[in-house]
């Protein structure tokens, strides 16, 4: 064995040719290298993700391993994972609190699973690690705090609302202002200033995510919204029938015209799985995959329908929780982690 020793600047060296996949820039350069430590050949340091839904952090850690194993004087390695979620730069001046990045979720038609699929997305990120407020912007239809198990606010003691939380989850909805049978027949500049109160009014905290469900379609909530709290971007929801993509489509058309970042198409409901193994196509097959072609942007995924994700919701747990072995939630929590990677993206193109 070699006598050599190795100095932390061998060690910045080595990992100055690890690529970050997603960003396409060495991990020495992204500043995601810290506490670095030799002693006797036994080398330890910290990767600092850009969040900790990482797709990619097993690979990231693998080819530090491997480039720094290389090294010859090396007798061991020892890595750390940690994350840090870099903020979107976008100015959030309504807001006194820090949010780092802000997404909706949103489909053109109702009845697509928008809603099912913000909370979970919002509960995976929580799970990770991570800071997550859910904002239930969808003013005629609040399902949110159903499918969270929330019916009402905390007690309150301060000049702000304080939102209660489930499963690492910061929740707002008009569902716990209202009576559950009472309909709210609002004209647009109510409900604006609705969605700015939610965001203005409601003690947040430091978020790292704020994941905002927006009601289907193109209207007043959505267009409220993007002038009150500037988005990060969006996740666009569909079924694979025709009706569900035309909907879809004017969302994402929608979202351009707002200049706001659309970082894909989901396909819910796409299949289900019988007993045999089969799959049967209840809503058409392939839709989501080809509208996100025709619009120019990602596909994140398929995800199949289950009966456990409607019990899931109406007991208040959502399943990725309930159920986290089940093939419809690794499909969540591969788009969950897609968006993060993305969002992530994002915010370093923006610095």
């Amino acid at each position: 064995m070699s006598d050599m020793i190795v100095s932390k600047e061998d060690i910045l060296r080595a990992l100055s040719e690890v690529q970050e996949p997603e960003l396409h820039r060495d991990l020495v350069s992204l500043n995601m290298i810290r506490d670095i430590e030799v002693e006797d050949g036994r080398v330890s340091f910290t990767i600092v993700l850009t969040t900790p839904a990482c797709p990619l952090k097993t690979q990231i850690e693998q080819m530090a391993r491997e480039a720094i194993t290389n090294l010859v004087g090396v007798t061991s390695v020892e890595i750390k994972l940690d994350a840090q979620i870099p903020s979107d730069g976008r100015e959030r001046g309504l807001l006194d609190i820090p949010i780092r990045n802000a997404f909706a979720i949103a489909s053109g038609k109702g009845g697509v699973g928008k809603s099912t699929i913000a909370v979970n997305i919002a509960v995976v990120l929580a799970q990770s690690g991570a800071s997550v407020g859910l904002l239930d912007a969808d003013i005629y239809g609040p399902n949110i705090p159903t499918m969270m198990g929330v019916s009402r606010l905390p007690a309150q003691n301060g000049e702000k609302l304080s939102p209660p939380e489930a499963y690492g989850v910061k929740l707002m909805s008009i569902g716990f202002l209202v009576k559950p049978d009472q309909p709210l027949i609002w004209r647009g500049p109510m409900l604006h200033s609705a969605i700015r109160q939610f965001l203005s009014d409601v003690d947040w905290g430091n978020l790292d995510y704020l994941v905002v469900d927006l009601p289907p379609g193109t209207g007043d909530a959505a267009l409220s919204l993007a002038q009150s709290l500037p988005l990060s971007g969006s996740l666009i929801v569909t079924l694979p029938q025709k009706v569900s993509l035309e909907d879809a489509r004017r969302s994402i058309e929608m979202f351009r015209q707002l200049n706001i970042n659309i970082f894909g198409v989901v396909e819910n409901m796409s299949y289900l799985k019988l007993s045999d193994g089969k799959r049967m196509d209840v809503f058409g097959s392939g839709g989501g995959e080809r509208l996100a072609r025709e619009a120019g942007v990602p596909f994140l995924g398929a995800i199949p329908l289950h009966p456990l994700v409607r019990e899931s919701g109406d007991n208040g747990k959502p399943i990725v929780l309930s159920n986290p072995d089940k093939e419809v939630v690794k499909a969540i929590n591969n788009i969950a982690s897609q968006v993060a990677a993305r969002i992530s993206v994002a915010a370093f193109q923006n610095k």
